[in-house]
């Protein structure tokens, strides 16, 4: 594919082993498209209150009452809701309501658990809206995917009311990197390899333990959680990472849906607008979050 090629050679021909996060970001700057103007029937509204930031996006057609919280990735030391409007403008469209974006706090500036818990602000946010629970769903990629995830466990254990769903894109679920598609997928990742993963996760992590359940949620209990769509490329470095979560949840009984889509790379759903893969797989992604919302 003419993308994973163009991906390769701007991307991971950088290894960000030795560098700084500087140019680790602008690394990940040059191979994004943001987008500059806005689709016809779309708002844009910015939230700055209370420690909350990101933004409302919302097509005028679309209900208010049903919510997306998206949690954007980029290795828990990169992204803004600004940066992935591409991809939140798409869900939007194809989920049929809102979507909320925060901008969690960003690593190594803002370690663990800074994330974790912008991203309970974000969803007691929400709640304190007056939005439902059950009209809610979460999303994200990458880092935002194992955050969701995350904030699923977090919410739980708080007692706090569940979102109907979650969908997570190619998530990050285990910052030890132990998974076995570390290695057998390292030559056909045209995005990562495995030591850019190790220096995020430091950056992340700092001095705390990489396998704590809390920072990788793989290893927490994952019971009594929403029904949970996992969608992943079939050569990405991480793709283990939602296989071993997708066995974990169906062992005991709960609803897990694993996507594997052949040769796609990470978060191809960033590349819709050239890829009808990635088109696909956000339709099907607000199709899964709208089978199970109120």
């Amino acid at each position: 594919m003419l993308l994973n090629l163009h991906v390769r050679r701007r991307f991971k021909a950088h290894d960000s082993e030795g560098s700084s996060v500087e140019v680790g970001r602008a690394a990940l700057d040059s191979i994004f498209v943001v987008r500059k103007r806005l689709p016809s029937g779309l708002t844009v509204t910015p939230v700055s209150e209370k420690n909350m930031v990101g933004e409302w996006l919302h097509f005028s057609k679309d209900p208010e009452h049903k919510v997306c919280l998206y949690l954007h990735g980029g290795g828990y030391f990169w992204g803004s809701a600004k940066k992935y409007r591409e991809l939140t403008i798409r869900i939007a469209k194809s989920f049929g309501g809102r979507v909320f974006a925060p901008d969690y706090r960003l690593a190594p500036e803002h370690p663990f658990p800074a994330a974790v818990d912008d991203a309970l602000m974000a969803y007691s946010y929400l709640l304190d809206q007056g939005i439902s629970a059950k009209s809610i769903c979460v999303a994200g990629d990458s880092a935002g995917g194992g955050l969701s995830l995350s904030l699923l466990i977090a919410l739980r254990e708080r007692g706090l009311p569940m979102p109907a769903a979650a969908s997570l894109i190619s998530p990050w679920t285990d910052l030890t990197c132990s998974g076995e598609s570390m290695g057998y997928n390292a030559r056909k990742d045209p995005l990562f390899k495995p030591s850019m993963l190790m220096w995020n996760s430091r950056h992340y992590c700092g001095d705390r333990d990489k396998s704590d359940p809390r920072i990788s949620p793989l290893f927490a209990d994952l019971k009594g959680l929403p029904p949970l769509l996992l969608q992943v490329g079939s050569t990405e470095i991480l793709l283990d990472d939602s296989r071993r979560v997708h066995e974990k949840i169906s062992s005991h009984g709960g609803s897990s849906r694993l996507d594997i889509w052949p040769k796609m790379m990470h978060v191809w759903h960033l590349a819709a607008m050239f890829v009808p893969e990635g088109r696909r797989a956000i339709k099907e992604m607000g199709a899964f979050m709208n089978a199970h919302i109120n």
